[in-house]
């Protein structure tokens, strides 16, 4: 591994890096970009499914990084600068003075993706999340409970959004994934593959508890505040979470983790 000192915030070398701010709103045709040490972490490690192409540190954070660096291939290159270049470059007081760029991992077809499931497998499908910190929070919990998958309708935003990423702790970098679905086809085919497609929705009679636990199990979330549409309802099979006090409903990523729990405890 090698370090390249940055002097100056217009290297083109690291261009990638520049005004993360407004490339965040704009995209970045197939990259990423992930913050902090954690995430960096998770990036240059085996569980990562995606491929890194630079690192850009603070001077003051390179020793420190040392073993996460040696993961990295040997032609990713991994540029130095002061704080006050560093923030020149990101645009703004990078504080966690730790930015990688990666690639997004090719998006397997629906078919081929619910063939490599097993018998057993759970997954999350999402549906109109537009919440950054809320998809963030989903992969976070799918990777805690050991989902095999997330699956994103067209509706979603996107998973690989900075803050996305650095809320889900990295997870958005090691969990399989499908984006851009089609809702009913999806709903269709996971049914037509074994799955018990479980509508999370507080309209629902059976309540969480009561649900059975194994085979192939999807677990469907939708956006707070309108929910899941009455017609995805119902294709599939309604679930609620028991809850008191007046109360009908959880914040979706804290839902989802309630759900990922009861059906991740095997027998």
């Amino acid at each position: 591994m090698k370090n390249f000192r940055i002097e100056n915030p217009d290297d083109p070398r690291i261009a990638g890096f520049r005004d993360i701010r407004e490339r965040d709103l704009t995209g970045r045709q197939g990259l990423f970009v992930a913050e902090g040490e954690v995430v960096l972490r998770v990036l240059t490690s085996a569980h990562a499914l995606c491929r890194p192409r630079a690192v850009l540190l603070a001077e003051n954070r390179v020793e420190g990084l040392a073993d996460a660096l040696q993961g990295l291939p040997e032609d990713v290159p991994v540029y130095v600068a002061g704080q006050g270049v560093l923030d020149a470059i990101a645009g703004f007081p990078l504080h966690r003075g730790i930015l990688a760029l990666g690639e997004k991992p090719p998006v397997p077809a629906l078919p081929d993706a619910i063939d490599a499931m097993g018998d057993d497998a759970l997954i999350v499908l999402a549906c109109g999340i537009g919440n950054h910190d809320n998809m963030g929070g989903i992969f976070r919990n799918a990777a805690a409970f050991g989902a095999e998958a997330v699956l994103l309708d067209a509706r979603c935003c996107d998973p690989f959004y900075r803050k996305a990423i650095r809320v889900s702790v990295g997870a958005v970098l090691r969990t399989p994934m499908v984006t851009g679905l089609e809702l009913v086809a999806t709903v269709d085919a996971l049914k037509a593959s074994g799955f018990r497609v479980l509508a999370m929705t507080p309209s629902a009679t059976m309540t969480l508890d009561q649900a059975p636990v194994g085979g192939r199990t999807a677990i469907v979330l939708g956006p707070e505040g309108p929910g899941l549409d009455s017609q995805i309802i119902a294709r599939c099979e309604p679930v609620g979470i028991r809850m008191s006090g007046g109360f009908d409903s959880l914040n979706v990523a804290v839902a989802g983790a309630v759900a990922l729990h009861h059906f991740a405890r095997r027998a």
